[in-house]
């Protein structure tokens, strides 16, 4: 066997070609996620096979893996969809397009609350493609274009992604890294908050244009004020699972307060209530799970394992045995499926707009939409896994450290954006270079819960361009097959968030060399 790592990190250009390829076809050829991911997935088989050392061993367990990672990825994106096909039919939409417009009569306070606060909010409790499927058919309700309608959100919450889903990344950074949590948590929400700010401003713009956002600054900085205190003060005092949960609803507060023009008559209330009931619902639902331990261990007590086992490439680059564990009625996918059967079951004794023939029709639609969604999502997942499992990820990153030297905090950021963006999961970017990140920072002396910190907000940003993530964004609003139209802007906004980033890291390093000297 030929064990060479140092020829596997000059490899990077052939690692990269995949998800180049990708990019090209999604954002210049304009094909559709699901064709381009597997041409993308042939490319990553292909390169990893002849150049990499995967021989068929790797590939079979890299493509099992694949399959496993959807599965936990598919129920919550058909879960998704199904809860809004809910709340549509049933008019709560139609309801909340009606009454927001009074609490907040400005389109840009109004993008600001429910495409930057609230989305925070959701990612908070649901996490994957849910903030963006649940919101961008409320902005598109209130007249912003769909394309408008998914960039918003899919901007406003990248911040809160991190400790999203009851903070599920951050957790995954500590098991990766054998750091404290209560040393890591301080660092990763200061950045972050701050970086939200970025996401506000961004979500802004791309509602209603600088002009616009100009007349909103003061909405967003005590918008943002309010988030980024809130989620630095949650997870500083051990309270990370709830962090981006109280930082969201905190942005909604004063986004409603400073948007209010007059105190709302109990009718815009009643029609306000009735709109939000169905995420009451989901809310409620998802945060009793999750914090109230007898009833998360019943649902968990039929749990499925499936071992995978340790694998090592002709270069050397080895996965160890790992066991799938999936609990099928406990799984966020599943919760969602309840919130929509009890949403359903709300709206009809409430006197909704649901009609007899209204469960078929949801369920006519969901599937629909959701076929050519999945063969996306399938194509993304598998391609991800087999990169990941040939080491062809590994070589992008030991390939940008390596080059940055005693500048690595530089390229940080950029590392977690490049594991997330690859899989579409802040989690698994942080499980896949965590690692490297904190034993590199060590090395050169570096401050690491700073560099992990930055590996958070890369791996944040990130996650929500993903191609992965992006098919899950637009499904809901019938844009399927346009995912590059959302791609390019959205890539645009995030890679500028990233690039301030690196400055200002740059500026805090070039400051402590004048101040050493």
């Amino acid at each position: 066997m030929l064990y060479c790592p140092p020829l596997m990190t000059a490899l990077w250009p052939l690692a990269a070609f995949p998800v180049l390829l990708v990019v090209l076809l999604m954002t210049v050829l304009h094909w559709p996620a699901a064709r381009a991911g597997l041409v993308g997935l042939l490319a990553a088989m292909i390169v990893s096979a002849a150049w990499f050392g995967a021989g068929l061993p790797v590939l079979s367990v890299a493509l099992a893996r694949g399959g496993l990672m959807a599965l936990d990825v598919l129920p919550i994106v058909w879960g998704a969809y199904a809860f809004y096909r809910v709340t549509a039919e049933a008019g709560a939409i139609d309801a909340l397009t009606e009454a927001l417009p009074v609490l907040t009569p400005s389109r840009g306070l109004q993008a600001l609350v429910i495409g930057w606060a609230f989305a925070s909010f959701l990612q908070g409790v649901g996490g994957f493609g849910v903030p963006v499927a649940v919101t961008a058919p409320i902005l598109a309700g209130l007249g912003f274009p769909p394309l408008t309608a998914v960039l918003v959100p899919s901007i406003g919450h990248a911040w809160a992604v991190t400790f999203g889903s009851l903070a599920s990344a951050f957790v995954a950074m500590v098991a990766a890294t054998g750091e404290p949590a209560s040393r890591l948590a301080p660092a990763s929400a200061l950045v972050l908050g701050i970086v939200g700010v970025g996401c506000g401003i961004g979500a802004a713009q791309a509602a209603t244009g600088w002009r616009e956002t100009a007349r909103h600054c003061l909405a967003i900085a005590g918008m943002g004020a309010a988030m980024g205190l809130s989620l630095y003060a949650l997870a500083s005092l051990g309270l990370w699972p709830i962090a981006s949960v109280g930082a969201g609803l905190a942005g909604m507060a004063v986004g409603l307060i400073m948007g209010g023009r007059r105190v709302p008559d109990r009718g815009i209330l009643k029609r306000l209530g009735f709109g939000l009931m169905g995420y009451f619902v989901l809310v409620g639902l998802v945060s009793l799970v999750q914090f109230v331990p007898p009833l998360r261990n019943v649902l968990h007590l039929w749990t499925l394992g499936v071992p995978l086992p340790s694998t090592i490439t002709l270069l050397g680059h080895s996965m160890p045995a790992v066991t799938y564990c999936y609990a099928p009625l406990g799984h966020t996918g599943m919760l969602l499926a309840y919130a929509a059967l009890l949403a359903y079951v709300l709206y009809m004794w409430k006197g909704s707009a649901l009609s007899s023939g209204s469960s078929r029709r949801i369920a006519t639609d969901t599937a629909k939409t959701m076929v050519p969604v999945t063969l996306g999502i399938l194509a993304m997942v598998a391609m991800a896994a087999v990169m990941e499992q040939a080491g062809m990820i590994q070589s992008l990153a030991e390939a940008l450290g390596g080059a940055a030297g005693s500048g690595f905090a530089l390229v940080s950021p950029w590392i977690g954006a490049l594991g997330a963006f690859v899989t579409g999961s802040n989690t698994s970017s942080n499980l896949m270079f965590g690692a490297l990140q904190a034993d590199t920072a060590g090395l050169l002396g570096l401050d690491i819960p700073l560099v992990l910190a930055l590996q958070n907000v890369g791996g944040a940003l990130g996650s929500v361009v993903s191609p992965t993530k992006v098919i899950v964004a637009v499904s809901t609003l019938g844009l399927a097959g346009q995912e590059g139209r959302v791609m390019r802007p959205l890539a645009v906004t995030l890679g500028v968030l990233l690039l301030l980033t690196t400055l200002a890291v740059g500026l805090g390093l070039l400051l402590a060399v004048v101040q050493s000297a």
